[in-house]
């Protein structure tokens, strides 16, 4: 059986929570990284573990640094939503894909790729 794989659209996870991350975007980007740690062992809520998760960062964000953590960090060239969509593309449907987004239009497109949508609050905030 093939591990599932959960996409975070780095973008849109960390601008979910007001918490200052535009004064660092770079520096929001490795915390979210580092708090997704878990979650390749337990899952998410609805999708228990183990699972392979891959973060995608854009921007100011997009070079961060690798880590050891089990999660793989995915440079967008621009738009951090079509490296997503590319991503989903090459994976789904066959193999589980879910993206966690709160992002309408990505959702959609990620829904018409045969992946499947969380929201933000399913992987760990803090």
């Amino acid at each position: 059986m093939t591990v599932p794989l959960v996409i975070v659209d780095g973008a849109n996870v960390v601008g979910s929570v007001p918490d200052g991350w535009w004064r660092d975007r770079p520096g929001a980007a490795i915390r979210l990284r580092d708090r997704l740690a878990s979650v390749p062992a337990t899952g998410l809520p609805d999708l228990p573990g183990p699972v392979e998760v891959t973060l995608v960062v854009e921007g100011k964000a997009k070079d961060i640094p690798q880590t050891g953590n089990g999660v793989r960090v995915e440079r967008a060239p621009g738009s951090g939503d079509d490296k997503i969509a590319d991503l989903v593309r090459a994976e789904a449907p066959g193999r589980r894909t879910v993206v966690v987004t709160a992002d309408r239009g990505l959702r959609e497109r990620v829904l018409a790729l045969g992946g499947e949508v969380r929201g933000p609050s399913s992987v760990p905030r803090r």
